[in-house]
């Protein structure tokens, strides 16, 4: 007996040809110059008797563009705050701190920050030749202060 080959689905008119989600994704997002080439296309194809019709498209672009300077405000954000805590912790070179090691057992330790890295995002203090996070420290000595 010989073996019927399998034949592979047909994709149907109006169908989306099967490919990966990343193709189907925009290349870019909608810049306010391409916001406004399409506000003034928009209106000036629009239809006199119902111009409030093709309005409602335009209210939806707005509110897009606005969603999208909203993300982008909010990435910066993100950034400036990094930036603040790295020049927080870059400030902390040379002076003496209180490390909290177990907050349940109430055990700290005292050392020189020695250097700041920077790991998984957020800075941290090189200490005795370990790392610990800005949120550990208890104390922090005043320049030129006595440890």
């Amino acid at each position: 007996m010989s073996q019927i080959p399998t034949i592979p689905p047909l994709v149907t008119v109006g169908q989306a040809a099967p490919g990966p989600a990343e193709s189907r994704m925009p290349l870019r997002a909608l810049s306010q110059e391409d916001f406004l080439k399409l506000l003034v296309a928009q209106m000036t194809s629009q239809d006199p008797l119902q111009p409030d019709g093709d309005m409602q498209f335009m209210s939806q672009m707005a509110s897009f563009t606005s969603l999208e300077q909203t993300r982008a405000m909010v990435a910066d954000l993100k950034e400036l705050r990094m930036d603040q805590e790295l020049l927080r912790a870059n400030a902390l070179i040379g002076r003496t701190v209180e490390i909290e090691i177990d907050r349940n057992h109430g055990i700290s330790w005292f050392g020189t920050v020695k250097s700041v890295h920077v790991q998984d995002g957020s800075p941290k203090v090189e200490v005795g030749g370990r790392l610990y996070d800005l949120s550990q420290l208890k104390m922090i000595s005043l320049p030129g202060a006595p440890a």
